[in-house]
């Protein structure tokens, strides 16, 4: 065992550098299922940068999906978000270059199915029984004002800039197809509102054609955030929503908005990107979710017949991108000790397996300080929160007179949270 040397604060040397976080780390996001197979994006900085859309076959096989030349990776919002879908082993993507969406189906190259220009694709969803996509798209053809938000209907076999569905309000997202086809379900909010201030839930009826009609709102307004809306398997349309001050699970029933699970605690996160995902149907009466206490992320099963909510004990305490099918699920979840990863459970024996992690680092938990978290009074009565980092190296030891600095670190914004996910950048 080695013993510690003594140096004051601020001299320890650690096995943490800058050229090791470059050259081992990837991002991870976007989680899809289709099938029995499972994809996500990832950001690869030792290739520019460059989004590349994975596959997991059933067999523990690992894919690169998207050819070399290509980046998985819309501008919508410019945060983009939701850049891929998947149907039947057929994925459409949006490449970075040109931001026009591209085909790939199994075994082949992709080809464009929009033109290029001053269009922008995001957020898809499939229609199988019409053959047809719908999504987000944003028009920049007039560069003197600000870009056009809709949301179009294009027809696969035929491509094309697409066929408006919904206009006339500033921003769209989340256009989510109820299981039979026959409903449509999406967000919109205008100006100044930001998502996470005001948003409006609404819903339509598709025609055999695919135009929509009876459209009427559910939920929301202008100081009501809705986030995520979600079909269940017998076509209960679920969201969550901010109604109470926290963001909690609803789901409109027999025409009318009733509380699913009922907290002091987040179900829901700020929609800075498209398809974000805090919770999925793992079957009808089933929803495998994340919600958070304190700064904590915890995974939880929620009956959406009786309303509860019983945890499921993970080591992670950041979870984000929430995916599910019956008997599983898969998300990205980090600790203080484990770089992000994308994970899956078995919702029957609670195991959990890594099916990829965002960096091979391994570091010896003797240099790695777990977060405590802090409540202190402030103004108006308020109660703040922070997560408190004691200084820790397996090596070192500060002179018994000396009392270690404090540095203090905001979040980056009102609408972001320090998270205790192990993050070599910090």
């Amino acid at each position: 065992m080695t013993k510690s040397r003594t140096a004051p604060y601020g001299s320890w040397k650690s096995p943490v550098t800058s050229d090791l976080i470059v050259s081992e780390m990837i991002g991870l996001e976007q989680i899809t299922l289709d099938g029995a197979d499972i994809y996500w994006v990832e950001m690869h900085p030792k290739e520019n940068g460059r989004y590349i859309l994975v596959k997991r076959s059933p067999d523990g096989r690992i894919t690169e999906v998207t050819p070399p030349s290509f980046s998985v990776r819309t501008r919508v919002h410019e945060y983009g978000g939701g850049a891929y879908t998947v149907s039947d082993s057929t994925i459409y993507f949006s490449h970075f270059t040109d931001q026009r969406l591209y085909c790939q189906r199994p075994g082949s190259d992709p080809y464009p199915i929009t033109p290029g220009g001053t269009l922008r694709y995001a957020d898809s969803v499939i229609d199988n029984v019409r053959n047809c996509m719908i999504c987000v798209r944003e028009d920049h053809t007039d560069s003197e004002s600000e870009p056009v938000n809709t949301l179009v209907r294009i027809q696969l076999d035929e491509g094309g800039p697409g066929e408006v569905l919904v206009s006339g309000n500033d921003f769209y997202s989340s256009p989510q197809l109820s299981p039979d086809r026959s409903f449509l379900a999406w967000l919109t909010w205008n100006h100044p509102n930001m998502p996470w201030d005001g948003t409006e839930l609404w819903i339509g009826e598709l025609t055999e054609k695919g135009s929509l009609g009876h459209i009427q709102k559910v939920a929301g307004g202008s100081d009501e955030s809705i986030f995520q809306p979600e079909w269940s398997p017998d076509s209960t349309l679920y969201f969550v929503s901010d109604r109470t001050g926290w963001w909690n699970i609803y789901c409109w029933r027999n025409r009318q908005v009733e509380p699913v699970c009922e907290m002091k605690a987040e179900f829901g996160v700020p929609q800075w990107a498209f398809r974000m995902s805090t919770y999925a149907f793992e079957s009808k009466d089933r929803i495998i979710c994340t919600y958070a206490e304190k700064g904590t992320w915890h995974l939880a099963r929620l009956d959406t017949k009786t309303g509860e909510l019983e945890e499921i004990e993970t080591p992670y305490t950041f979870i984000r991108n929430v995916r599910a099918a019956p008997g599983y699920c898969v998300f990205r979840g980090g600790s203080p000790t484990e770089p992000t990863s994308i994970v899956q459970l078995d919702v029957t024996s609670g195991s959990l397996k890594v099916l990829r992690r965002s960096g091979t680092v391994e570091i010896d938990p003797g240099y790695l300080s777990i977060p405590e978290a802090l409540e202190y009074p402030t103004e108006d009565g308020l109660t703040a929160h922070a997560l408190f980092y004691r200084p820790k190296n397996k090596d070192y030891k500060a002179p018994d007179s000396e009392r270690p600095p404090l540095l203090v670190i905001s979040h980056g914004g009102p609408t972001d949270a320090t998270s205790t996910r192990l993050n070599f950048s910090k």
